[in-house]
C-alpha cells in the first residue's frame, strides 16, 4: 500500500455530506502501519464544479472503468483494513497533481 495506489473501498456511512459507500480511493500517504490518507473518487462529473477536484481518465494502469473525479476536498484518514481490493495505480504526474491540490487545501 503506497501513495498513488487505487483501491475500491467501502467507506462507512457517517450520515453527513461526506463521501461514503463503495468507491475508488487514491492513497496519497501512509501515516502509520495501519492508517492511510486517501482521496475518495466519484463518477459524477458534476463534482468538477467544486474546487479541489481532479479528473482521472481510466487506463489499464489505474484500473478505473470510467472517468473518475478525485474529491481532494474530501481527503480523509482510513484504517488500512478498509483497503482490500487494489485495482491499479496512478502515474506520478496524476499523483503529484492531487497532492499539490491537497497541500493548497490544507494551507
Amino acid at each position: 500500500m503506497k501513495p498513488g495506489d487505487v483501491y475500491i473501498v467501502r467507506i462507512p456511512e457517517l450520515g453527513t455530506h461526506e463521501q461514503s459507500g463503495t468507491r475508488p480511493v487514491v492513497v496519497i500517504a501512509r501515516v502509520t502501519k495501519t492508517i492511510v490518507t486517501v482521496v475518495p473518487c466519484t463518477g459524477n462529473k458534476l463534482a468538477l464544479r467544486f474546487p479541489y477536484t481532479y479528473e482521472i481518465e481510466p487506463t489499464k494502469r489505474n484500473g478505473l472503468s470510467v472517468s473518475s473525479i478525485a474529491l481532494v476536498f474530501h481527503i480523509r484518514a482510513l484504517d488500512s483494513s478498509f483497503l482490500k481490493d487494489k485495482i491499479g495505480e496512478l502515474d506520478k504526474k496524476e499523483l503529484a497533481n492531487i497532492r499539490k491540490q491537497a497541500r493548497q487545501l490544507i494551507g
